[in-house]
């Protein structure tokens, strides 16, 4: 038989879709499990955007659309960027892809040859080091402890970045951990960036409307406009306006780099569905008081998941400044053992034996880079939130 390709030798399938497709196939086995695996807003895709998306099909909106984006959602996406971030982009340097995920690939592939290096601050979203390894570049690591607040230390960032560095990837609010940057944070990470004038700069801001307690998201064009002519800043209208099945992501960046990105996007997908566009349109453009109304639920999703896991022996869990994670440290639990006899040597052992013996889905620490944490999503309702909770601790209480 035919062999696969060897740039896949290393590539490994995502860790939170792997926990979330065995909660899904036990499901289908007649078990019930609760999954915190998945980064999924459990609200419904505002009315008006549905309804957008059904008078775009009605009136014959059903062609191939522009491989970058219709005028009408660019035009939305430049009103975004100048409402939320203070970012003026012009029509040329802003790109729609079918997800956020899309387009920061396309932007790898565009840009990455085989030795140059990504930086990508730990822990991180799983899909930064393979999508690297895919495109051909080295993932370069470097951790952001919990003593830290799971941020960037700037003498860390600037120990990471060499000659050989294209890309600085930079999540926040981040996945898995939360964690956020305040305006002092985010200009001491410039002025490293500032001083490497051949690197890239990726800003994944899809949580920055996830944010509690009155903190100020920023993000790093807005802190330091010098950057802006070689920073990507990428967003979507996946988590805020929980659309993740519409599958629309959105950059602004300069013409350069997005013409290498619309040349990859055309190799590969071209255009986002039309129907897609125009929900997107309108969820951009219209009515925002809904954006305020779930930071509520999730504040007090949050507040509570971290009391409770905090009760849970052998656990401490940070309080996360936003996104819908919480990453809680498992070190009290490592080295013992489960009521059902597992060993808990890892964090990987923890969440696997948590699944085999609670029906509770998690992701362990492991697949973003930091151990012995697991992740922990409440983007579900809050009666699933306090039983999983309730089951989480039955099973530190069980160790032994």
């Amino acid at each position: 038989m035919p062999e696969l390709a060897q740039r896949l030798a290393n590539v490994q399938v995502s860790a939170s879709a792997a926990m979330t497709a065995r909660a899904r196939d036990m499901r289908a086995q007649g078990i019930q499990v609760l999954s915190l695996a998945s980064g999924e807003p459990d609200f419904a895709t505002p009315p008006h955007a549905i309804e957008a998306a059904y008078a775009a099909a009605n009136k014959g909106d059903t062609k191939y659309p522009p491989q970058g984006g219709t005028v009408a959602l660019k035009q939305a996406i430049q009103r975004k960027f100048k409402r939320d971030n203070h970012l003026d982009y012009s029509l040329d340097e802003i790109i729609v892809g079918n997800g956020g995920k899309q387009i920061i690939f396309n932007a790898l592939m565009a840009t990455l040859d085989p030795g140059d290096e990504v930086v990508i601050p730990a822990p991180h979203w799983i899909s930064y080091a393979d999508m690297a390894k895919v495109a051909g570049g080295t993932p370069v690591q470097f951790s952001c402890p919990q003593n830290n607040g799971f941020r960037v230390r700037p003498e860390d960032l600037e120990a990471a970045i060499t000659p050989k560095t294209k890309w600085v990837m930079l999540n926040f609010p981040s996945n898995p951990t939360g964690a956020a940057c305040t305006r002092e944070q985010m200009r001491a990470i410039a002025d490293v960036l500032l001083r490497h004038p051949h690197v890239w700069i990726m800003s994944d801001d899809m949580y920055e409307h996830m944010i509690y307690d009155g903190f100020d998201f920023c993000t790093i064009a807005e802190v330091e406009p010098a950057l802006k002519d070689r920073t990507l800043t990428v967003n979507g209208v996946s988590k805020t306006y929980a659309m993740t099945g519409w599958r629309l992501g959105f950059a602004g960046g300069p013409v350069k780099l997005l013409k290498g990105m619309f040349n990859m996007q055309g190799q590969a997908t071209a255009g986002v569905s039309t129907i897609s566009q125009a929900a997107a349109t309108a969820a951009l453009d219209g009515p925002q008081e809904l954006i305020e109304e779930r930071q509520a639920v999730y504040k007090q999703r949050r507040d509570m998941v971290v009391e409770m896991l905090n009760a849970a022996p052998g656990i401490s869990c940070h309080k996360p400044e936003g996104a819908f994670y919480v990453f809680p440290n498992l070190a009290g639990c490592i080295g013992k053992t489960s009521k059902g006899g597992k060993v808990i040597a890892t964090d990987t052992d923890f969440v696997q034996a948590l699944l085999d013996e609670k029906r509770v889905a998690a992701v362990q620490g492991a697949a973003y880079g930091m151990s012995p944490y697991m992740r922990i999503s409440y983007a579900t309702s809050t009666e699933t939130l306090v039983e999983a909770c309730t089951r989480i601790q039955d099973f530190c209480r069980e160790l032994t």
